[in-house]
């Protein structure tokens, strides 16, 4: 009698657990579960490509420095951010 009432909680756990699982993907695909997780990677990207400009400004910064170059020499007709 233990062993049973032992599988069927084991059981009704596990198909809870499931049906969970079934209700978050559900949800995830969704219109406004794919617009989060649009909205997520556009931001991850955003972070990325800030991170990346803000390097590169560092790094010229950096050249000019240590070539002795001003931004007065910069080549005429380039835009300095």
């Amino acid at each position: 009698m233990f062993k049973r009432i032992l599988w069927v909680g084991i059981g009704v756990g596990i198909g809870a657990l499931a049906a969970r699982r079934i209700i978050q993907i559900r949800d995830a695909a969704s219109a406004e579960g794919l617009n989060r997780t649009v909205g997520r990677v556009a931001d991850g990207l955003h972070d990325v490509a800030y991170a990346f400009r803000e390097g590169m400004a560092s790094r010229e910064t950096e050249l000019r420095a240590a070539l002795g170059i001003s931004d007065a020499d910069a080549i005429p007709g380039t835009r300095r951010h």
